[in-house]
């Protein structure tokens, strides 16, 4: 896939440094309440691996066309959102890359493809309550808040926001 500053693509074990980079960060990771270990950057690759042999998608790798880096991963995954498979649109970006609208981007055009190629009639974020630059991508997209609940992970109790946007908005939105 691409847009105007970007390409996502699937990950392959050559991204595995560019991933530990993002999933080693404990500022990128707040959200997930700790940096990965290098275990759980491999099991992480590894699922997203399986997603694209199962599903035909999931977080892709996202790259600056302007200079072939690696600077986050985006894509639209089957996730559980307080008991029901819901497509989400999903998204984590290098520090560096923070605040320049990459992620509000590549979330556009996994949103799309969600809509167009898996001819989804809703698409979600799942973003934890204290996320705020993810709420503000979320928003961008064109979603809004639909529910809450709260999952464990880690040991802990993390209350997450539910975002989401419909078919009928989206195509709204298309024609203006």
């Amino acid at each position: 896939m691409e847009t105007e500053r970007l390409l996502l693509r699937e990950m392959t074990d050559a991204d595995y440094p560019a991933l530990c980079r993002m999933l080693q960060d404990e500022e990128v990771m707040y959200a997930y309440a700790h940096a990965f270990s290098d275990e759980e950057a491999h099991a992480w690759l590894a699922r997203q691996q399986a997603r694209y042999r199962q599903n035909g998608f999931g977080l892709w790798a996202v790259i600056l066309k302007s200079s072939g880096e690696i600077i986050g991963q985006c894509g639209v995954t089957v996730q559980d959102c307080d008991g029901k498979d819901v497509l989400e649109v999903g998204y984590l970006f290098c520090k560096a890359f923070w605040g320049q609208g990459y992620a509000t981007e590549a979330a556009r055009a996994c949103k799309e493809y969600a809509f167009i190629h898996l001819h989804a009639e809703e698409v979600f974020s799942i973003i934890r309550d204290n996320n705020y630059p993810s709420q503000r991508v979320a928003e961008r997209n064109g979603m809004h808040p639909c529910g809450s609940f709260t999952k464990h992970y880690y040991g802990l109790d993390m209350p997450h926001i539910v975002y989401s946007i419909r078919r009928e908005e989206w195509e709204k939105e298309q024609r203006k």
